[in-house]
């Protein structure tokens, strides 16, 4: 039976804890996190049952973390993109980002807009990551943006940041937390929620195999 591409989300939560815990800096847990990221990338890339990726990497309730953890992220966050620029056209792969850009580095804003005119054609994944995003915060934006005070949700859903990618199927949220945490609430209304105790840096592909199985395993009503 033939399925259609699932669009798989993760929120990647424990890279502090797992810092912490082997007396390391915050930052130290973010890298571990984007050397793993890289892997779990390239396993949902080359996986059949998924078209998209979403990544929540830095929220808009982020910047209350220490101003040089913020800062330490973000570098991470740029290093990472540059040197993926070349692997994203290599594998077709779309690089698409959500959220703000007008409180984030100027560089980084600047290399994610330049990464996603660039790749815009590329067809084969799509490569999703927020950053500097709340879902409260992309709905209110998207409201700003319609002329309309009668609007439909459709109306409202063309103004969201990505209005053309699918609405989510699988959210994975690691390290035991259980709460949505505004994590993009229009796009999620119907995903199914799996929730590991594992810290970020510990997931591994398994985990994401095992949670393709369970979502299959699941009845997806709709609300009938």
């Amino acid at each position: 039976m033939k399925h259609a591409p699932l669009h798989l989300a993760i929120i990647p939560d424990g890279n502090r804890r797992w810092a912490k815990a082997k007396g390391l800096m915050p930052w130290n847990g973010h890298e571990k996190a984007v050397e793993n990221f890289r892997t779990i990338s390239d396993w949902c890339r080359q996986h059949p049952r998924i078209g998209i990726l979403t990544v929540w990497c830095f929220s808009t309730e982020n910047w209350k973390r220490d101003p040089l953890e913020v800062r330490a992220l973000m570098k991470l966050l740029e290093d990472f993109l540059k040197k993926e620029q070349n692997e994203l056209m290599e594998k077709k792969t779309r690089f698409v980002h959500s959220g703000r850009k007008d409180r984030i580095p100027k560089s980084l804003a600047k290399l994610m807009a330049d990464t996603e005119e660039e790749t815009k054609n590329n067809t084969d994944f799509t490569l999703h990551l927020a950053i500097d995003y709340g879902g409260k915060d992309e709905v209110v934006r998207a409201i700003k943006k319609m002329e309309s005070k009668d609007a439909t949700e459709e109306d409202l859903r063309a103004h969201l940041d990505h209005p053309e990618l699918q609405d989510i199927d699988i959210i994975l949220r690691s390290s035991g937390e259980y709460r949505t945490s505004n994590f993009f609430l229009w796009q999620s209304a119907y995903a199914e929620w799996i929730f590991s105790k594992k810290l970020f840096p510990d997931i591994g592909t398994e985990d994401l195999e095992a949670a393709i199985l369970e979502f299959d395993e699941r009845k997806r009503r709709f609300g009938s």
